[in-house]
């Protein structure tokens, strides 16, 4: 009972920090990664491994909530900054430098309870063999929470925009890029998600959308407590589980289960 009020108030302030439409964001994703913790590891803290977690976004608060969390990112900078930032917040996060598909040689295998994957898929050179890594990392049991650009949202944006050519291209090119200027490398459909993990041996447990409105909406909807702002957190609740609505998300977010 402690660690559930605990639990909650860790959360509630993390949300606190968030504006705008990263506090969206930020509410949607605690929502699954609370209940993906409390599903796998019921009775205490978790292994928890982020991969490509820079500066400690998810990590430091995991912690707060006595979870045993690993950082890997490419970046010693990152790293610098997520250790002077835990230690502000008077916990403990590990860090080690290196990339997605070292996952294995630098933790082991069956290693972690969850590992998180937020915004890397996008930019590997491989992305079967990253979630190979990553379904290496986790026990058998264990979830990964992967977060990645939607295709289908891509195209939705840059037609709103006015850029009917782009959003065309975003939906005929595989990578879901509309041009030569685009800076996100890859883009995700539900089906290209669900394959990627499937082939890696995990099992699809969830997906959800990840702001489906935010992005289009007036921006002084999104900040501070208004009633407004408060609506719009619950309209992303709902529809970040909605089978249709959550296609048109900026960001697909995929738990799974190792078998």
């Amino acid at each position: 009972m402690v660690e559930d009020v605990r639990g909650v108030a860790v959360a509630a302030q993390q949300a606190r920090r968030l504006r705008g439409g990263a506090r969206v964001r930020g509410v949607v994703l605690w929502d699954a990664l609370r209940t993906v913790l409390d599903r796998i590891a019921p009775e205490g803290p978790s292994d928890v491994v982020d991969v490509g977690g820079g500066t400690g976004g998810f990590a430091v608060p995991l912690a707060e909530l006595g979870h045993r969390v690993t950082v890997v990112d490419e970046s010693p900078d990152a790293l610098a900054a997520l250790e002077r930032r835990a230690a502000e917040s008077g916990v403990t996060v590990r860090a080690l430098q290196g990339d997605v598909v070292d996952l294995p040689d630098l933790l082991g295998a069956g290693s972690a309870d969850l590992v998180l994957c937020h915004s890397v898929l996008e930019y590997v050179d491989d992305p079967a063999a990253a979630m190979t890594a990553i379904t290496q990392a986790v026990r058998p049991g264990g979830s990964v929470s992967v977060l990645v650009a939607g295709q289908v949202g891509a195209a939705l944006h840059r037609a709103v925009a006015g850029h009917f050519e782009d959003a065309r291209r975003v939906l005929d090119d595989p990578d879901g890029r509309w041009g030569d200027h685009d800076r996100t490398p890859r883009r995700f459909t539900r089906e290209s998600l669900t394959a990627l993990a499937g082939d890696a041996g995990l099992r699809v447990a969830e997906l959800h959308g990840v702001r489906i409105f935010a992005d289009l909406v007036p921006g002084a909807l999104l900040d501070g407590e208004t009633d407004s702002a408060e609506a719009l957190l619950a309209l992303e609740r709902a529809a970040a589980v909605h089978p249709v609505l959550r296609e048109l998300a900026t960001q697909l977010h995929l738990v799974a289960d190792r078998k």
